[in-house]
């Protein structure tokens, strides 16, 4: 039996879950900040999911996976657009969402403290000043936080504006 052609499978209707509607004035609020003035690029892509996925009869309700093509955004990054803006409205739509716990530093405040009077004080015997390597060295050695890298003291004394010499 010889094969003459494939028959595709008919197309899926993917059904989405949230359905963006925009108003008359969202849809000029949305195609403004795309267009005119700085905006941060996150929040222009994210507009231009919701003007594109917009389902309201002045719409072009492109389906996600066009949108995915289009943009290079993940199906998933889209469903969450989509649903924020259902739920909780086109500013926390396009606003980049708070992380749910702070990120704590390595160091404590009574570590901080220690490592920047440290670095006040007189270099060692020999030295002009306190270089990175020698006060990561010297605040290991005391124990009086856990073993941090260079970099990590050199974003500290930064945040704390401290001078090394």
């Amino acid at each position: 039996m010889k094969l003459l052609h494939v028959i595709p499978p008919p197309p899926t209707v993917v059904r989405t879950k949230y359905v963006v509607t925009l108003t008359e004035a969202e849809r000029g609020a949305l195609t403004k900040l795309t267009t005119t003035g700085r905006t941060p690029a996150r929040t222009i892509l994210h507009a231009q999911v919701l003007l594109k996925a917009d389902a309201s009869p002045a719409g072009p309700r492109w389906p996600d996976e066009d949108i995915r093509i289009a943009f290079g955004i993940g199906l998933t990054a889209i469903a969450r657009i989509r649903h924020r803006f259902v739920e909780q409205g086109l500013e926390d739509a396009l606003r980049r969402r708070p992380a749910r716990t702070p990120r704590m530093g390595k160091l404590g405040g009574r570590a901080e403290a220690h490592l920047v009077a440290l670095a006040c004080s007189d270099p060692p015997d020999g030295q002009a000043r306190w270089t990175l390597t020698l006060l990561t060295d010297r605040f290991v050695a005391l124990g009086v936080g856990p073993v941090v890298s260079d970099e990590t003291v050199r974003r500290l004394l930064k945040k704390t504006a401290s001078s090394r010499g």
